[in-house]
């Protein structure tokens, strides 16, 4: 049985718009030149979806900014398709015009890469349990929560690390919600977190009040993801402001503090890991059902935390939330992080705020295990149609704006 990597693999603190597009590549690049630093140039080409979509996440310009002071000639290539993963990138390291170094990479979901065949150390192993059910007889046998698990896994780093986490999913809705103006891309999209945030109704109600909120959270982060400025993966970049609008909207309506929060952050970390283990948080692997689904069930899980759900019904919660994205396809217009992406944050944000709900009134009742639906969730990726897969060949993608 495979075991599990540490959670500073899954949150990852950088600059957007993709997880797997910008933040994946400048990864490599950064690896590739530290094996080759005598290199004076370097080639890189780009596959399927990377070469298919790079141009529009500025996949070239961040390999080219990241090796950059030598030059880089980037290459897409959308027509090779015997390739070990959707997100595949050649890399040439050359002196005085030689070659003297190359890598096969694969960006495959996160921020998080590997190079094949190449040497380069992976991940340590932090978790020797990777599927729900043995972690959850291990937490009951043992008496502890989801997060008090975690925390017994990991090092003595991490609670430090989930603080910057913390912060920087709190300083991303910070920005986004003074930010102005119209999103890069040339799709014209305006950005409406402020909007979403200041326009109150006058008879607005309670709970028309949350639903605003929480999106206008999910907007400010997913909008400076598109911008191309700092967030955290959650699970992704393209996923990004789920989690944190539901966790940052809790903390405002209910004063719960900031360690309580760190413990949520634990528990939907937990979730996305078990996720990434045995499936994919990839769009251009499994389709969008492995972004926003993902991220959807992890904020259940987080926001289960926080009301001190036991470990059947968090579960049941994660659950709801995979299963009702089951198929979600990843078909962005152009390319861009924009349409229907930032949407799809918002209305993710508000359905794991459901799914504990019912979750809470209907565990007792549940047929299907999480480790199940994560199963089936890799199935479904499987056989989803290339070009609804991060590719902006087919669904939403073909749509000509006005």
């Amino acid at each position: 049985m495979q075991g599990m990597e540490s959670l500073t693999e899954l949150y990852k603190i950088g600059r957007g718009p993709s997880s797997s597009h910008t933040m994946g590549p400048e990864r490599a690049c950064k690896a590739f030149r530290q094996q080759y630093p005598a290199a004076d140039a370097f080639r890189v080409t780009l596959y399927g979806s990377l070469a298919k979509t790079g141009k529009g996440h500025g996949t070239d310009e961040v390999i080219r900014k990241t090796l950059a002071p030598a030059p880089c000639e980037v290459r897409f290539d959308s027509k090779t398709t015997a390739l070990p993963h959707p997100n595949t990138m050649d890399m040439v390291a050359l002196l005085n015009g030689c070659e003297i170094g190359q890598a096969r990479v694969l960006s495959i979901g996160g921020g998080s890469i590997a190079f094949e065949g190449h040497g380069v150390k992976k991940p340590e192993t932090v978790y020797e349990k990777s599927t729900f059910s043995d972690i959850a007889a291990y937490c009951k046998e043992h008496d502890l929560r989801l997060w008090e698990y975690v925390a017994e896994q990991e090092g003595p780093d991490f609670w430090s690390h989930m603080e910057q986490v913390w912060s920087a999913m709190k300083q991303a809705i910070t920005r986004g919600l003074a930010d102005k103006g119209i999103l890069p891309g040339g799709l014209e999209v305006k950005k409406k977190a402020g909007a979403l945030y200041r326009n109150q109704h006058i008879d607005e109600s309670a709970e028309t009040r949350e639903h605003r909120m929480v999106c206008a959270f999910a907007f400010a982060v997913s909008e400076q993801n598109a911008s191309g400025e700092e967030i955290v993966t959650a699970p992704t970049c393209g996923a990004a402001g789920v989690l944190p609008a539901v966790l940052y909207y809790q903390q405002q309506k209910h004063r719960f503090s900031d360690q309580q929060i760190l413990h949520a952050l634990a528990t939907a970390g937990l979730i996305g890991n078990l996720i990434k283990t045995n499936a994919s948080i990839s769009g251009a692997e499994c389709g969008c059902q492995a972004e926003i689904g993902s991220a959807c069930a992890m904020a259940a899980a987080a926001l289960g935390e926080l009301f001190s759900l036991d470990i059947d019904k968090i579960e049941y919660a994660a659950e709801i939330a995979i299963e009702h994205h089951l198929g979600l396809t990843c078909d962005p217009i152009c390319g861009l992080v924009q349409i229907p992406c930032i949407e799809r944050n918002a209305v993710a944000a508000m359905r794991a705020i459901n799914a504990v709900s019912l979750a809470s009134f209907l565990w007792d009742s549940r047929k299907i295990s999480f480790d199940k639906v994560v199963k089936t969730m890799k199935e479904t990726g499987r056989d989803l149609s290339s070009s609804y897969k991060e590719t902006s060949e087919a669904g939403l993608a073909k749509i000509k704006l006005e």
